[in-house]
């Protein structure tokens, strides 16, 4: 008997060793934390540059002009804000209209423009396919309208990127050119209780090569680093800590799991002491029954 209770004692120590262990605390948790211990630094590698225009990506591009002849001539029939947004957050391939009005970038690299023929547009920014579109088309409508008042705006449309993991999975519109790890995250859904925060992962493709890269989403020094901005295609993938199918989350949570053990164990103990004690009863009667027959 003394053997099943030092048995039951180094049970449940185990397993309110394994509950406590597994808590959630702000320091597993909490972003923003000043480097240390348990926190690693970044170096300074913040160097945000302009996405440069790829293969099979698709430009809206819009033609603005006080001649209404020109602003007809070259916009395809679309254009607006609402046109725009639709197909920047991607609702425009529920309506088709992402094919309809924007410019596919070809296996060489070029966009065919109307009137003007194909443009050479892969590696450039759309600041630099802005000021190129200008240009031709400044040529080509000096006999149309007053081309000095004409301006283009160019955007590159369906730039998504993915998070998977410990975390509502999703793939995202990428909205905006500076887009960081946080409103990644947020759009997301935020990661899941036990989602490991100190091994984010990036998926991305950076001149044709497909790179993995790791880093710590607690860090303050992320700020200024590498990882602070997603970039389009960009895979986040967060994975769950270690053990996380028994985790407990509360510290409230803990103490209802090991008091309700206790009491279960006691249980168990109280029904297996009845039945060894009637065990020794039925053994000592049928001993003294013998004596007494002999």
């Amino acid at each position: 008997m003394q053997g099943m209770k030092r048995h039951t004692h180094i049970f449940l120590f185990c397993l309110l060793a394994l509950a406590l262990s597994s808590c959630l605390t702000s320091k597993k948790v909490n972003l923003l934390q000043e480097p240390g211990k348990e926190i690693p630094s970044y170096a300074d590698t913040l160097n945000f540059e302009d996405y440069r225009i790829r293969t099979s990506d698709r430009l809206y591009i819009q033609v603005y002009s006080v001649d209404e002849k020109l602003t007809k001539l070259f916009n395809q029939g679309g254009g607006g804000s609402n046109m725009r947004q639709q197909m920047m957050t991607g609702q425009g391939d529920l309506y088709g209209t992402n094919e309809l009005y924007s410019y596919l970038v070809d296996d060489n690299g070029n966009i065919l423009y109307p009137m003007i023929g194909e443009i050479p547009v892969r590696g450039l920014t759309t600041r630099e396919v802005k000021y190129l579109l200008e240009e031709k088309l400044a040529g080509l409508i000096k006999q149309i309208g007053n081309y000095s008042l004409m301006s283009v705006e160019v955007q590159v449309i369906n730039r998504f990127f993915s998070v998977i993991g410990a975390v509502q999975s999703a793939r995202v519109p990428l909205v905006k050119e500076k887009l960081t790890i946080f409103e990644a995250l947020a759009m997301a859904g935020d990661i899941a209780d036990y989602g490991d925060h100190s091994k984010i992962r990036i998926v991305r493709e950076i001149e044709g090569e497909t790179t993995i890269r790791t880093f710590d989403v607690r860090s303050k020094d992320i700020i200024n680093s590498e990882f602070y901005y997603i970039e389009p295609n960009d895979v986040i993938y967060i994975q769950f800590m270690p053990g996380h199918t028994f985790g407990i989350n509360h510290v409230t949570t803990t103490i209802a799991v090991v008091a309700t053990t206790i009491s279960f164990a006691g249980f168990i103990y109280a029904i297996v002491q009845r039945t060894i004690n009637a065990v020794n009863r039925s053994q000592s009667g049928s001993s003294t029954g013998n004596s007494g027959g002999k």
